[in-house]
């Protein structure tokens, strides 16, 4: 733990503190050079400061902050909100080295509503201060898309860049292609009158606000009107388009009925990133969601980082972000309130300050704790196309995040970069073997594999064969100094996990012996006593031979791990890898015992001649039987007369015959 007093400038900058107010504000730090390096706020200055200089600091990006303060200075508000913006502004102004800094590198597509005679409609990535009126951004771009062609549909906006002033209308356009099949209306040849076309364009924008609602209701009363003065064609026309909107509402609304205007925030946080995502919820409806990162440079409460969070997206949700970009329509200025105003916030937790005039709800069960899990949902979403991104950049990053994940599931107090596994194989006790697989960072590294015959043990005792293999195995590795693993996974359950145990305990307890005998040092002692102690789990499989649930603790206990995730595919491969590994072995020993016979026993017949005297005589019988003169005209004089010579010793031979090959 590091203390402020380490700081050369502690006593100055507590003559500042001392005298700091309490009231409301955002506090500066600065570095030996005059640089900005933490801009943050305060309800109340004085306590807020204080703390980094009167508190032990355990993290160590925060002792570092601390230690480079040179100077501070602040800035006393009126209200808490803002002391939240003004914070905001400076962060996005100095970029501090010690701030959250927002990772924003999406560039999602706005839809446009240009500020111009008979305006068009589309999507753009580029915010232009010229007046028009910008909606989004969209993180869905086919949703933008769609919204755009509907608009085409229900009003036939145009598409082409022709100045349509009523100068130029009147020295007259040639109508293109869209007009003659209708998908445009024909501003440019004054098919339409201005204010016709801009009615239209006024309800485009209603819809693109979430107004709906009342736009439907406007629609059916034309509807009617029209129907009853029996423009039945025109009523038609209109009915069409109630129906295009429907369909987009259906489409568009996954809020229950009691829910209207509110904004939806959930925060996720791993170690130096958070994530904030956002629903925008007008009249029922999803209008807009997005989702921003912070990397976090020290360890700021997540109170304040959702804060932060809340105050960036409602700016940037304000129509034409920010509103200067909007320019001075009207319309814009009017619909701001309405679109990106909720009084009503839906969040996972308090958050350190609120915007003005808004109040935070946070949900624990109903309708508004599923519209919050929604947007959580989307958090960790966001979080996995990250690691997704960068896995596809750099493979080696998905098995640390592997490797990571089971350090933090097992509680390991390092990452299990090397895992060894153990498995048995045996008919009936017959050829038992065992081996060893090794894993370094989450993949197999097969030159490091080990086979071993069972020395010690008779019959079928899987357990003893594998107190036997486990003594030898890291007898051995400690002997010679080698790397011991990270994590031991045994290819059974709770009696091969022990059996384990008892295997590294028992290799221990020999070396205590020697250590008592002054065979070996204390500090040699001490190093095996670090290099055992390892961490032992179990794979347990399911009757059908497959993974089903990992052990580990003590007592050992069931690991909660989601089967079909990663995590549990590098489980399932490991153990599908040592047995496979250990029934290879036992099949190429049980083969090998199966094909020896005499032959084998006799000094000066080798491989090469005990293959051909079989592929000729078929049989060791046969050969036995075999007279001196035929063994001579086929292996020569000297071969024939040792196999004469061994055959008439050993006349009791029982050994079984051997195949052909």
């Amino acid at each position: 733990m590091v203390q402020a007093k380490d700081n050369p400038r502690y006593d100055y900058l507590m003559g500042i503190v001392n005298i700091m107010p309490e009231s409301p504000g955002v506090y500066r730090y600065y570095d030996a050079e005059g640089t900005i390096i933490y801009v943050g706020k305060a309800k109340n200055l004085k306590r807020r400061v204080s703390s980094y200089f009167t508190k032990e600091h355990e993290s160590r990006r925060t002792a570092n902050l601390v230690r480079q303060i040179h100077d501070l200075k602040y800035v006393v508000v009126n209200t808490e909100n803002d002391a939240l913006n003004l914070e905001n502004r400076m962060i996005k102004a100095h970029q501090p080295k010690y701030n959250v800094l927002l990772k924003d590198g999406k560039t999602y597509p706005w839809i446009c509503v240009r500020n111009e005679a008979f305006p068009r409609v589309f999507l753009t990535r580029t915010l232009v201060k010229d007046g028009s009126a910008y909606f989004g951004p969209y993180t869905n771009v086919m949703v933008a898309k769609t919204l755009v062609e509907l608009f085409q549909q229900l009003y036939h906006v145009r598409t082409c860049s022709l100045n349509l002033q009523q100068a130029m209308i009147e020295k007259g356009y040639k109508p293109c292609l869209k007009y003659h099949i209708e998908k445009c209306i024909g501003p440019c040849i004054g098919k339409i009158s201005r204010e016709t076309y801009d009615q239209g364009v006024e309800e485009i924008k209603q819809i693109l606000r979430g107004h709906t609602a009342e736009l439907m209701s406007n629609l059916k009363q034309q509807m009617q009107q029209k129907a009853e003065l029996w423009d039945f064609e025109g009523a038609e026309r209109i009915k069409q388009r109630i129906q295009m909107l429907e369909g987009y509402r259906m489409r568009n609304n996954i809020v229950p009925a009691n829910i209207s205007d509110v904004d939806v925030f959930a925060y996720d946080e791993e170690d130096t990133s958070a994530i904030v995502s956002y629903f925008h919820i007008v009249q029922g409806a999803v209008i807009s969601s997005y989702t921003i990162e912070y990397k976090k440079q020290i360890d700021e409460p997540r109170e304040d980082v959702l804060a932060l969070g809340i105050v960036e997206l409602r700016e940037r949700f304000e129509e034409g972000q920010p509103r200067s970009d909007v320019g001075s329509q009207n319309d814009s200025a009017k619909s701001t309130s309405s679109l990106s105003r909720p009084v009503e916030l839906i969040v996972p937790f308090e958050p350190s300050i609120l915007p003005e005039g808004c109040v935070a709800f946070v949900p624990q069960r109903g309708d508004k704790r599923k519209l919050l899990e929604l947007a959580e949902k989307n958090c960790r979403q966001y979080r996995i196309d990250q690691l997704k991104q960068q896995e596809k950049l750099n493979p080696e990053q998905r098995q640390t995040r592997l490797l990571t994940e089971i350090q933090k599931q097992l509680g390991l107090p390092k990452l299990p970069r090397h895992i060894e596994s153990f498995d048995n194989s045996n008919i009936s006790g017959s050829d038992p073997v065992a081996s060893c697989i090794v894993f370094m960072n989450g993949k197999p590294e097969k030159k490091e594999y080990r086979k071993y015959n069972i020395r010690s043990v008779v019959g079928p005792d899987d357990y003893s064969s594998m107190h036997e293999v486990v003594m030898r195995r890291y007898r051995r590795l400690v002997e010679e100094h080698q790397e011991v693993p990270d994590l031991i996974l045994a290819d059974g359950g709770l009696g091969q996990m022990g059996v384990i145990k008892q295997g590294l305990a028992d290799v221990l307890h020999q070396y205590l012996l020697e250590h008592l005998r002054g065979e070996i040092s204390e500090e040699r002692m001490a190093e095996v006593r670090e290099s055992l102690d390892i961490p032992v789990g179990g794979l347990v499989k399911d009757g059908h031979h497959r993974t089903r649930q990992l052990l580990f603790g003590d007592p050992p206990a069931a690991v909660d791990i989601k089967q079909g995730s990663s995590l549990f595919h590098l489980l399932e491969h490991i153990q599908d890898e040592v047995h496979r590994f250990a029934i290879t072995f036992h099949r190429q020993k049980r083969s090998k015992s199966q094909t020896h016979s005499a032959l084998d026993e006799i000094p000066g017949i080798g491989p090469k001649t005990k293959q051909e005297l079989l592929k000729k005589f078929k049989s060791v019988k046969r050969i036995r039987s075999a007279t001196i003169e035929e063994l001579q005209s086929f292996v020569g004089p000297a071969k024939a007369k040792k196999l004469v010579e061994y055959f008439k010793q050993h006349d009791s031979d029982t050994a079984p015959d051997s195949p052909t090959s």
